[in-house]
């Protein structure tokens, strides 16, 4: 087996636009459809390597597709070894703003080089990474999304049974705060005690009101609070994180370590979320992982969980795993959660692969 000559020969890029089994609506925005961008990278050895973007909107599908075909030619015949080639273009792009398409494309490609080299490997991502396949938790956070405070119990109650989970997550962000309340008291009641439950503001409450509301929240047990105001207003969170008791949490704006470390030099929160298409994928994940573990803070995934659970499955301060549907409808096999727990595939690579039905169905073109 030798690597040097397990090289690129082709990279392609598919959007697709996927329903959403529980459309979300936050307190910043409402998403219609799930826009995907599905990469491919295609080898010498007939493996291919798989990762997908979530854009967000359908403006942004053809911006980032174009996007991955312009990059395309540097990636021609470059030998699949992760960590250079995140040096390669790194130095590539070293003058350009890799804050918006461009980085979250580089953390795709990234993704998707390491799936294919797990694969030549013949190992699955985490035990490549110095891992094991072992359970992580994992919270529920499809659904419990704005609406009428009366009926979302219900809804919870049956986000906890669909795969055993011991916690799930609302958003909050209302503008009466009494429906928030009310919505958190009607969960709590319909779920009970021993579930743990999180709340998302979804970056819509200016400082002052921040403070006021999570002082509030204070008295609700919940498990934390996560992006109360503009995400990289870290001065703004830390001041937030030093007036109430329940832990802040932040990072999945985060576009890379730096910023991860300029946010935990000013304690702008007590836990953090990192998002791989934003972090810089696979490699960048593992950075801000060692990070984390330096300061001691507990990491959590935002999105992404068929690669994400290899993540936390090496990272010392794993906290938990955030469970999204919204890629299954063009997934060969989603992933299973059971009893609250994801365990990352025994298979080669990330496990990630297209139901090509599915994609032919879904495709935007």
């Amino acid at each position: 087996m030798d690597i040097s000559k397990f090289k690129i020969v082709d990279v392609k890029a598919r959007p697709v636009l996927v329903p959403f089994r529980i459309p979300p609506t936050t307190a910043s925005a409402k998403i219609e459809d799930c826009a995907l961008v599905l990469i491919d990278i295609e080898t010498n050895e007939d493996l291919i390597g798989h990762s997908y973007l979530f854009v967000y909107s359908k403006a942004m599908l053809s911006p980032t597709v174009e996007c991955i075909e312009g990059i395309k030619p540097l990636l021609a015949n470059q030998i699949i070894e992760p960590l250079e080639l995140d040096n390669y273009l790194k130095k590539k792009f070293r003058i350009h703003n890799t804050g918006g398409i461009l980085g979250q494309v580089l953390s795709g490609l990234d993704m998707a080089f390491w799936d294919a080299f797990s694969q030549y490997l013949r190992q699955p991502l985490c035990r490549v990474l110095g891992g094991s396949i072992k359970p992580i938790p994992t919270y529920n956070s499809c659904g419990l999304f704005i609406q009428d405070p009366e009926k979302i119990g219900k809804e919870a109650i049956n986000l906890v049974a669909e795969g055993g989970f011991q916690a799930i997550k609302a958003r909050v962000g209302r503008p009466n705060f009494k429906d928030d309340l009310k919505t958190l008291n009607n969960i709590r009641d319909s779920i009970g005690e021993d579930i743990s439950l999180m709340c998302d503001f979804n970056q819509s409450l200016n400082v002052n009101e921040a403070i006021y509301r999570c002082r509030s929240l204070d008295y609700e047990g919940l498990d934390w609070i996560e992006d109360p105001i503009r995400h990289d207003d870290y001065e703004g969170c830390a001041r937030i994180a030093s007036e109430i008791t329940t832990p802040l949490q932040i990072g999945e704006n985060l576009i890379n370590t730096y910023e991860m470390q300029k946010a935990i030099d000013v304690m702008a929160a007590d836990f953090y979320m990192p998002d791989v298409q934003r972090i810089g994928g696979v490699t960048g994940w593992l950075r801000a992982a060692a990070i984390a573990h330096v300061n001691d803070i507990d990491l959590s995934s935002h999105l992404f969980p068929e690669i994400s659970c290899h993540l936390l499955a090496v990272t010392p301060t794993c906290h938990w795993l955030e469970y999204m549907d919204w890629a299954n409808p063009v997934l060969e096999n989603p992933i299973q959660v059971n009893n609250g727990f994801v365990e990352p595939p025994n298979i080669p690579g990330s496990g990630v692969s297209w139901n090509e039905k599915a994609v032919k169905k879904f495709l935007v073109t």
